[in-house]
């Protein structure tokens, strides 16, 4: 997953440093004929922040490219959904059999996720540089 990954967008707003810019994100199967018709096409919008980026001659309104590289994207879908998957299916497995309660180990599981996204969190300077995106005019 080497590849760009682009999407069009509106800038909504600029800041100091942050350029906020509406994507629409659609499914694979939106641009069909009868995507109207059917409940699995879907579209959402969403705003992506784009920071330490040059904002000269940018101004609200403005259609611009918002793009980065398969890596970033994968290395965001590891912290959001695969390391989290790891730790509650581990503290899972740990709980149930050492204590043989499915309730204690799901409660378990849950709350040992807390502290992985207190962590992400106080962390979010750093990923906001790892997983950066940039803006194509």
């Amino acid at each position: 997953m080497s590849s760009q990954i682009k999407h069009s967008g509106v800038i909504e707003s600029i800041e100091d440093n942050c350029v906020h810019v509406r994507i629409v994100q659609t499914s694979a199967c939106a641009a069909c004929k009868v995507a109207g018709y059917c409940n699995a096409a879907e579209s959402k919008e969403k705003v992506v922040d784009v920071y330490n980026t040059t904002v000269q001659g940018l101004k609200v309104g403005d259609v611009v490219m918002v793009t980065t590289s398969g890596t970033v994207a994968s290395r965001a879908l590891l912290y959001g959904f695969g390391l989290p998957f790891i730790i509650l299916v581990a503290v899972l497995v740990a709980v149930l059999r050492t204590t043989g309660s499915e309730g204690m180990a799901a409660l378990c599981g849950i709350a040992a996720l807390v502290p992985y996204y207190l962590l992400l969190w106080f962390c979010r300077d750093r990923m906001r540089q790892q997983l950066a995106f940039s803006l194509e005019c």
